[in-house]
């Protein structure tokens, strides 16, 4: 079995941690180091954090040595936790995204983004890495305003269907953009799909893994399972959603539902869990699952956002899923994504507003109740998935970086 996902405490809503430190940087920001290969700018968000570490992973696979790849990240962003557990060094700047409207707020961003940019000058100065990969996200903007001053190739790395304001205001000075979705308007850009973690890519649904992942997180080999979630933080609509759900259904003796709350709500849901009768519903909360492979390889049916990354694992791993798109992210790339999938007949797309416990239901009581559209669905899904795309990523990235003396 394919399967790799390490052993997991269950138990209702129990939290699973990291175990990470969270400095606000780390390594050596301002030495001189002319064997710096790469700088991979960006974050914020695991969706930005995410695809950054498995193009990492995939140049020190290509054989250019771990410490040669340096991360450059927010403050703000889940970055200083997950860039050091992962063995990287990383810079963290100052400052935060503008706000999309006239707002006080905005003088202040563009102070943090003056101050980033002169410590991203700095940093690209003294490392002289023969490329930098902006993945997008707050940080991605003053690395690749900094390589573009210092003539350092640069490459851009886009997750969405949509690009994010970062990546189209310096994608036309990149020498490539590597894109998830065809059509993505970015210049020179090359499809080399989302890249993902390789756990990700190695979930095994075989009947096998996925008796294997349901005992891991302490779910019945039997029960149909749908597994819940909206993304580090979670998503309230979907939590108040599913917790609705639960409770119409809580008769129900042939159903899992396996719920990630967030960090943001879990206060909130953990004080009042569903309680189903014995025989019934088995309903598991938790607060953050560290370990998705294992929930996508238990599923049978997955109720999400439509991030980017979200999509591409759903994909790589062939989970047939309800989508329901983030309203308002930025140029709607939450609803571009989910229509790809939807598309490719992979998915069934939700509208936030209409994502309520009575159609949640309706939607995926029809899904279960039909197995052979699942398998079709999850079918579809996989034939979108590129499991290579971290190495066809790294790939790009070498081929446009200058030579190193």
């Amino acid at each position: 079995m394919r399967l790799a996902c390490r052993r997991l405490r269950s138990g209702w809503g129990r939290p699973r941690g990291t175990g990470a430190s969270d400095p606000r940087s780390t390594g050596a920001s301002d030495r001189g180091d002319s064997a710096t290969f790469a700088i991979v700018a960006g974050g914020g968000t695991a969706g930005h954090v995410l695809p950054a570490l498995a193009v990492g992973h995939a140049l020190v696979e290509a054989g250019h040595p771990q410490s040669n790849i340096h991360f450059v990240g927010s403050r703000r962003g889940i970055e200083g936790r997950l860039v050091p557990a992962a063995g990287f060094e990383v810079t963290l700047l100052p400052g935060r995204g503008l706000v999309r409207h006239l707002d006080r707020d905005n003088l202040g961003a563009l102070a943090g983004l003056a101050q980033a940019l002169a410590m991203a000058l700095r940093l690209v100065a003294r490392r002289h890495p023969a490329v930098v990969l902006s993945v997008g996200g707050y940080a991605g903007l003053p690395c690749a305003l900094a390589a573009v001053a210092l003539r350092v190739p640069l490459v851009v790395a886009e997750s969405n269907a949509v690009p994010g304001a970062a990546n189209r205001l310096v994608g036309r000075l990149a020498r490539a953009s590597a894109v998830a979705f065809e059509g993505t308007a970015l210049p020179r850009a090359v499809v080399t799909g989302n890249p993902v973690r390789p756990e990700m890519a190695a979930v095994d649904r075989s009947s096998e893994g996925r008796a294997a992942a349901r005992a891991r997180l302490g779910l019945l080999e039997e029960r149909m399972v749908v597994a819940v979630f909206g993304g580090s933080l979670g998503a309230l609509r979907i939590n108040q959603a599913a917790l609705g759900l639960a409770r119409d259904w809580a008769g129900r003796g042939d159903l899992a539902i396996y719920h990630v709350v967030g960090r943001r709500d879990w206060p909130e849901v953990a004080r009042d869990l569903p309680r189903a009768p014995g025989g019934g519903l088995v309903y598991q909360g938790v607060e953050y699952e560290e370990h998705m492979d294992c929930v996508l390889a238990a599923a049978d049916l997955v109720v999400c956002r439509a991030g980017a990354t979200s999509v591409a694992e759903l994909a790589v791993a062939g989970v047939p899923s309800v989508l329901v798109p983030l309203p308002g992210a930025p140029g709607d790339h939450q609803t571009a994504n989910a229509k790809a999938m939807v598309s490719a007949g992979g998915a069934v797309r939700l509208v936030d507003e209409q994502c309520t416990p009575t159609r949640l239901a309706e939607v995926v009581g029809d899904l279960l109740a039909d197995p052979e559209r699942l398998a079709t669905m999850g079918r579809a899904a996989g034939r979108m998935g590129r499991p290579d795309a971290a190495a066809r990523v790294a790939q790009l990235v070498e081929s446009n970086a200058r030579r190193q003396r």
